[in-house]
């Protein structure tokens, strides 16, 4: 029988990140700690739709390609891992209904860590939208989906801990020192969830150092509150922050809730 899963926050990367020398081994000694999880729900940063929807689970579609400008190889990135139809049973009653978008595919939220963590595509995927950006919202969607756990569900969410794309430069080395408020807010970051201080964590905007500027728009830190509501259901949050460091100036600071 399958183990419990844990609860995974990630961040994702962009296409980019199969060819970074270090963070696809860490993405990959992680997965090799995790029991196969009987499905994947993924909740990107790259998908917002209200009411709460869910990607194709009748048959397979495409991946979608949620990027431009880069080169064509990663528009050629393959992942075809099986539908999730009970999944998405599972989601619509623990969530009371939501929308099913058929031809909706893994973005790459969803799909380019899958693709290092999961390389054999045998796990049934879905994708599950983000309705809001307000914590305390996806805070209580998380705590709806965490029986998900005992049918053998790995829930992840996948965003970046700190996001601010103007100090994204691919002319500069990868690992650069990161700017000082995306190294603030990451050891924030890291000290809140250490201390399993959830009201501070819910309420980074005004408690997080530089939050405006780590996170100029919060989708990337949203699909961490789904991740805490479904590990703090039973009252507790222990984590164990599995990656760290930065890329591109941005914190791929993840963690593993259980």
């Amino acid at each position: 029988m399958t183990a419990r899963p844990p609860v995974l926050y990630l961040s994702h990367g962009a296409p980019p990140l199969a060819d970074d020398p270090i963070w696809p081994g860490q993405l990959q000694a992680w997965s090799a700690t995790i029991e196969k999880p009987t499905s994947i729900l993924m909740v990107s940063a790259h998908w917002e739709a209200a009411p709460i929807t869910v990607s194709a689970s009748a048959g397979q579609v495409p991946l979608l390609y949620d990027f431009w400008g880069f080169p064509r190889h990663y528009y050629e990135v393959t992942y075809a891992a099986p539908t999730a139809p009970g999944l998405a049973a599972s989601v619509d009653r623990l969530l009371g209904g939501v929308h099913r978008d058929e031809s909706r595919g893994l973005d790459h939220g969803a799909y380019v860590p899958l693709v290092e963590m999961f390389p054999d595509a045998d796990v049934p995927v879905l994708q599950l939208s983000l309705p809001t950006l307000d914590p305390r919202q996806l805070f209580t969607v998380g705590q709806a989906l965490a029986p998900l756990r005992d049918e053998g569900t790995l829930l992840v969410g996948s965003g970046f801990t700190t996001h601010n794309l103007r100090w994204f430069n691919p002319h500069a080395p990868a690992d650069a020192p990161a700017p000082t408020p995306s190294s603030e807010f990451d050891h924030w970051a890291a000290e809140a969830m250490a201390s399993q201080d959830v009201d501070a964590l819910l309420d980074f905007a005004v408690r997080a150092p530089a939050a405006t500027i780590a996170h100029p728009r919060t989708e990337h830190w949203a699909p961490l509150y789904v991740s805490l509501g479904a590990a703090y259901a039973g009252g507790s949050l222990e984590s164990q922050s599995v990656i760290d460091g930065f890329w591109f100036g941005l914190s791929k600071r993840s963690w593993q809730l259980t």
